[in-house]
C-alpha cells in the first residue's frame, strides 16, 4: 500500500514538470494590446505603448489623490503601483490565475536565472513597499486583505495604516509578492523591462523535401493525433492523406481520385474564389464534425444566397456599387458549412470519407466585389471556438478600401471574427440577434466592451488576412499575415479587439485614401513583421505575403522558435527571432532554401540554377509533430533535417533524435497534451483505487 502511495505521489508531482503554455506577452487587463499614444500621459509616467489613455490617466491621478498621502516617500511608490495598470505588462502583473488583483504582483525574492525579467538583482520591492508606508495613513486602501485564503485580518474602513490592516510584513507579502518566473514577470517599482539579449545568428539554411506533387491550398492536421492530415485544393476537395516517415523516403499517401470530401458543385472556383480553408473539430475523433470555407455564385446555386455584406447597417448601397468583371455585388458569397464522417465507418477516427450534404449553415454572406475576402478558418487552441479571417472586400476601380469597411465597427469586412459553433441558438434568437447563421457568440468577444461593435468582431482593420496561426507552444500569439496594397506586406500580432490600421496605414506607413478614417481617434496596432515590396522580387511587379507558422518541432533544431513566412509570388522565405522572448518584438532574416539529394521526389528546379523551385507558396502547414510544410503550386514540401542539405547546425547531432512514427492513436504530436490528460487520468484512477481500499 505504501508503495502505491509513493507511486501516486511521484506521478502526480511529474504533472508539475511539463511546461505552461502560456508565457508574458505585452497585454492589458482588459486582454487586449497596448496602445501607442501620440502624446505622453500627464499622470503616469508610460510613454510609447502603453495600456491606458488619457481619461484612465486622470482617473488613477483622482484615486492617487483620494488617498490623502502625506509621505512623499510612501506617496512615489503608491503612485508607480497604481500606474502598473498602464504597464504594457499588466494582465500578467494584475493577474494570477483568472483571479484579478488589487495591485500588481510585487517582487519580493530573487529574480529566477532563466527570467525575461531584465533586473537579476535582489529584488525585494514588496518589503519596501512594507517598510517605507507600514505607518503611513492611506485612505481607500488598495492593500485591504481582501485576497482569499490570505492572512490578514477583516477589513474596517477605519484602519488606514498598513500595521492596522496586516499582522507582519511576511503575512503582506504573502499576499502581494511574488517572483518573476521564467513565464511570468512581477512589478519592482518600475515599468517592466526584459533582458536585451541579442538574437542569435539565422540558421544557415533551410532544408526541404518533396512529398507530393498536388497543388493544394490548405491543410490541418487528423485531431486523432496520427500522421495523417487533410489537404484541401481551391477548386472544392478535401483528401485525407497519410504522411511518411522522415528519411523513410516515402511519399505522401493521397489518392486524388477518392476524395474525403467533394464539394465542387458547390464551390465557385476562380482566381480569388473556391473552396478557401477548413478546420477540423478538435473532437472530430468523437464527433466527426468538420467545416469548410468556400465561395459560390448564387446565380447557379441556390443554396448560396446570403445578406449582402453591402447593407443599410453599415450605410451602403448595393444598387449603387460599380460592376466587377461583369458581376453584380454580392453575386459571390462566403460561405462556411458544416459536414460530418459520422456513419461512413464505426467512429468517426477511422472514417475515409463524409457527407457531401451540409449539416449546417454556419455562415453566409455576400461579397460587394470579387477580390480581398481572404476565408481561412480554424479552431483556438485553448478557447474551442472558431476563428473566420475576412478581407475588406476590394473593389474594381479605387483601391484602399474606399468604403472603409475595415474600420467600420458594423461592417464584417476586414474584420477577424470569432464564432461558438458548438452551442446553435434558435432561429427566433437568431434572427433576433441578426446573426449571419447558425452560431452564437463567444460572451468574452469585444463586444461586451465596446457595444458600437458587431459581436462576432474580434479584431479590425485588415485588408485581406492571408494564412494566421497559433504558436503551439504560447498560445496566446495569434499569427496573421495581411496582404498590403502598393507598399508593404505585414505580418500582425493579433489581440482582442485590436485595430490594425486599415486603410489609414498600410503596415507602417500612412495610407492616403479617399476614405473618412480618423487617425487621431484611433489607437492602431503596427505589425510586428514585414517587408517591402522593394524587398522582393521587382521584375514580378507584385507582392503578396503568405503568413506561415512558429517552427517548433525538433527536426530543426536551429529553427525552433522562429516565426517562418513567405511571399505569394516571389519564392522568398523568412524566419523571424522573437529577442527578447516574449516581447513582441522580432528581427527577421531572408532564409536560404534548399532540397536535399535523397528528397523522395526531385524537385523541380529554378532555370540556370540548383535552387529549388517552389512557383506560388499558397500556404504552410503543420502536423502532428509539428513538422512544417509548405504547400505550393509545385507540390508538398516537409522542412527536414539541415544536414540533408548541408547546412551546419551544431544542434541538430545532440537533440535530433529519431522519434517512432506517429499511429492512428494520440502520439508525441499532442506530447504535451496527451501525457498530461494521460497522467491525469492515471493519477485520478490510483487516488480512487487507494481510497476504495483504505
Amino acid at each position: 500500500m505504501g508503495g502505491l502511495l509513493a507511486l501516486v505521489i511521484l506521478v502526480s508531482s511529474s504533472l508539475l514538470m511539463f511546461p505552461s503554455p502560456a508565457a508574458s506577452l505585452p497585454l492589458c487587463t482588459d486582454s487586449k494590446s497596448p496602445s501607442a499614444l501620440a502624446t505622453p500621459l500627464t499622470f503616469c509616467p508610460y510613454n510609447g505603448s502603453t495600456c491606458c489613455n488619457s481619461t484612465e490617466d486622470s482617473q488613477l491621478q483622482k484615486e492617487f489623490q483620494a488617498m490623502n498621502v502625506s509621505n512623499s516617500a510612501c506617496a512615489s511608490i503608491l503612485k508607480s503601483i497604481l500606474c502598473a495598470k498602464c504597464d504594457p505588462f499588466s494582465a500578467e502583473l494584475f493577474t494570477v490565475a483568472t483571479t484579478p488583483r488589487p495591485v500588481p504582483i510585487l517582487c519580493n525574492s530573487t529574480v529566477s536565472a532563466n527570467s525575461s525579467q531584465s533586473n537579476q538583482a535582489e529584488t525585494d520591492f514588496c518589503s519596501t513597499v512594507w517598510d517605507t508606508c507600514q505607518n503611513v495613513s492611506i485612505f481607500n486602501s488598495p492593500f485591504a486583505p481582501s485576497l482569499q485564503g490570505q492572512a490578514g485580518i477583516l477589513v474596517n474602513a477605519s484602519f488606514t495604516k498598513l500595521t492596522a490592516l496586516w499582522q507582519s510584513k511576511g503575512d503582506f507579502c504573502k499576499a502581494f509578492g511574488g517572483a518573476s518566473l521564467d513565464e511570468s514577470v512581477c512589478f519592482d517599482g518600475q515599468a517592466v523591462k526584459l533582458n536585451s539579449t541579442e538574437a542569435p545568428s539565422p540558421p544557415k539554411g533551410l532544408c526541404l523535401e518533396k512529398i507530393g506533387n498536388g497543388s493544394y491550398l490548405d491543410m490541418a492536421a487528423h485531431p486523432d493525433g496520427s500522421n495523417r492530415a487533410f489537404f484541401s485544393d481551391q477548386k472544392g476537395y478535401i483528401w485525407l492523406a497519410t504522411i511518411p516517415e522522415q528519411g523513410s523516403g516515402g511519399i505522401l499517401e493521397i489518392d486524388q481520385s477518392s476524395p474525403f470530401l467533394d464539394l465542387t458543385d458547390e464551390v465557385h472556383f476562380d482566381v480569388q474564389f473556391g473552396l478557401m480553408g477548413i478546420a477540423i473539430h478538435p473532437n472530430f475523433a468523437e464527433n466527426g464534425r468538420l467545416f469548410a470555407s468556400i465561395n459560390c455564385d448564387k446565380s447557379k446555386w441556390p443554396g448560396c444566397a446570403g445578406r449582402c455584406a453591402c447593407n443599410s447597417d453599415v450605410n451602403c448601397d448595393p444598387s449603387q456599387l460599380p460592376s466587377d468583371g461583369g458581376s453584380q455585388p454580392c453575386q459571390y458569397q462566403t460561405v462556411i458549412a458544416e459536414y460530418s464522417a459520422n456513419g461512413s465507418a464505426s467512429q468517426p477516427s477511422m472514417a475515409k470519407s463524409a457527407q457531401p450534404i451540409e449539416v449546417r449553415r454556419i455562415f453566409t454572406m455576400g461579397l460587394p466585389f470579387t477580390a480581398h475576402h481572404a476565408g481561412q478558418i480554424l479552431f483556438g487552441p485553448t478557447d474551442g471556438y472558431l476563428y473566420f479571417m475576412m478581407g475588406d472586400g476590394g473593389s474594381p476601380n479605387n483601391s484602399g478600401d474606399p468604403y472603409n469597411f475595415s474600420q467600420n465597427k458594423k461592417s464584417l469586412l476586414g474584420k477577424i471574427m470569432r464564432l461558438d459553433v458548438d452551442n446553435i441558438p434558435s432561429v427566433d434568437q437568431i434572427n433576433k440577434l441578426g446573426l449571419w447563421g447558425n452560431y452564437s457568440i463567444p460572451s468574452d468577444n469585444p463586444f461586451t466592451e465596446d457595444n458600437g461593435l458587431q459581436p462576432e468582431i474580434w479584431a479590425v482593420g485588415m485588408r485581406n488576412p492571408w494564412r494566421c496561426s497559433f504558436d503551439a507552444a504560447r498560445p496566446s500569439y495569434f499569427m496573421c499575415g495581411d496582404v498590403g496594397q502598393d507598399t508593404y506586406e505585414e505580418v500582425d500580432l493579433i489581440t482582442k479587439d485590436g485595430n490594425y490600421g486599415w486603410h489609414a496605414y498600410e503596415g507602417p506607413y500612412r495610407y492616403a485614401s479617399e476614405g473618412n478614417t480618423s487617425v487621431q481617434a484611433k489607437n492602431f496596432i503596427l505589425p510586428v513583421l514585414g517587408y517591402n515590396h522593394s524587398q522582393v522580387n521587382n521584375k514580378l511587379g507584385s507582392a503578396s505575403i503568405t503568413g506561415g507558422y512558429f517552427y517548433r518541432s525538433t527536426t530543426d533544431p536551429c529553427m525552433y522558435g522562429r516565426y517562418l513566412y513567405a511571399d505569394l509570388y516571389a519564392g522568398a522565405l523568412w524566419a523571424a527571432m522573437e529577442t527578447p522572448e516574449n516581447s513582441g518584438n522580432f528581427t527577421s532574416s531572408e532564409i536560404p532554401f534548399s532540397c536535399a539529394t535523397d528528397s523522395p521526389i526531385k524537385c523541380d528546379s529554378v532555370q540556370g540554377s540548383s535552387l529549388p523551385s517552389l512557383n506560388y507558396i499558397y500556404s504552410f502547414g503543420e502536423d502532428n509533430r509539428k513538422d512544417i510544410y509548405i504547400l505550393a503550386y509545385n507540390g508538398v514540401y516537409r522542412v527536414v533535417r539541415p544536414s540533408r542539405c548541408s547546412y551546419t547546425c551544431p544542434k541538430e547531432s545532440i537533440t535530433n533524435v529519431s522519434a517512432p512514427a506517429p499511429s492512428t492513436q494520440p502520439s508525441d504530436a499532442n506530447l504535451l497534451v496527451y501525457r498530461y490528460s494521460s497522467l491525469v487520468c492515471l493519477v485520478a484512477s490510483l487516488w480512487l483505487f487507494l481510497w476504495g481500499n483504505m
